[in-house]
């Protein structure tokens, strides 16, 4: 199929009093990160490479929780080139590094997240469970491909929980939506969620912040992309569970504990 060129040269303007917001909340709503006309091309491009490569095709009702969260298919910049342009957008990975005051960010892999209708909750999780990095300065994009409300499950946001690091050694699961819930409360943490938001829009947050969305009670599927990025200079640590050796395997392409985490697979952006 033939696409049109996307708009590559463009920045976005972030204040100060934006990036000392995210330092603090450990997440950020940023409207209109990626413009209309881009947003109407790379949408159903991307929308077509899930369906290509989705692997689920199991009805929700035969999931697990996990399962029932959303349909997930990662680093789909290395199997279609227009996702690729997507993925390694310089705007994005600028307003990445601004956030993160870092001056070069790398790709730790890209992730399409849809939930369908009728999809369940995304129960609270840490994303930087999964992640052998021993740094502090990643950060996920998160971005819908269509315009989204709290029906079809916007992600939720405990403001202030990445400075705790590592809560639990957990992976997303109805344990740890138990158990962080819990301890969300605990801590009294303000919980913060878009009221709606346009395709095209974005929220970054830390890979230490709590974060949670609701399940899709509308009939429409919730398209979303996702790109993670980290601070160029990390090393890979020695997992501390089988998801991060996994991780390591995957998305470090197999990087041994120590060394630079500068694979083939996490470029420079």
């Amino acid at each position: 199929m033939e696409t049109k060129q996307i708009n590559s040269a463009e920045t976005y303007h972030l204040s100060r009093f934006q990036i000392n917001t995210f330092k603090d909340k450990g997440a950020i709503y940023l409207p209109e990160v990626e413009n209309n006309e881009n947003i109407k091309l790379l949408g159903p491009v991307i929308t077509n490479a899930v369906e290509k490569f989705t692997v689920e095709k199991r009805s929700l009702e035969k999931r697990d929780t996990y399962g029932k969260a959303f349909l997930q298919v990662m680093n789909l910049w290395q199997r279609d080139e227009a996702v690729k342009e997507f993925t390694l957008k310089k705007k994005f990975a600028q307003i990445a590094a601004k956030l993160l005051n870092v001056d070069k960010v790398r790709i730790y892999h890209d992730q399409a997240l849809f939930k369908e209708a009728g999809g369940g909750a995304t129960p609270w999780h840490q994303d930087q469970y999964y992640w052998p990095l021993n740094t502090l300065n990643t950060v996920t994009m998160w971005m819908p491909l269509v315009d989204i409300d709290p029906s079809m499950g916007i992600l939720t946001f405990a403001e202030g929980s990445h400075k705790d690091g590592l809560v639990k050694n957990i992976p997303i699961s109805d344990e740890s939506e138990s158990l962080l819930e819990d301890y969300i409360n605990e801590k009294g943490y303000n919980i913060f969620m878009p009221p709606a938001m346009k395709a095209g829009d974005a929220t970054f947050h830390y890979g230490y912040t709590l974060h949670k969305a609701p399940g899709n009670s509308s009939p429409k599927m919730r398209e979303v992309m996702t790109i993670i990025y980290f601070a160029d200079g990390a090393r890979v640590t020695t997992p501390i569970n089988e998801a991060q050796e996994n991780d390591r395997q995957s998305w470090l392409d197999g990087t041994e504990a120590g060394q630079m985490a500068a694979s083939r697979l996490n470029p420079i952006v």
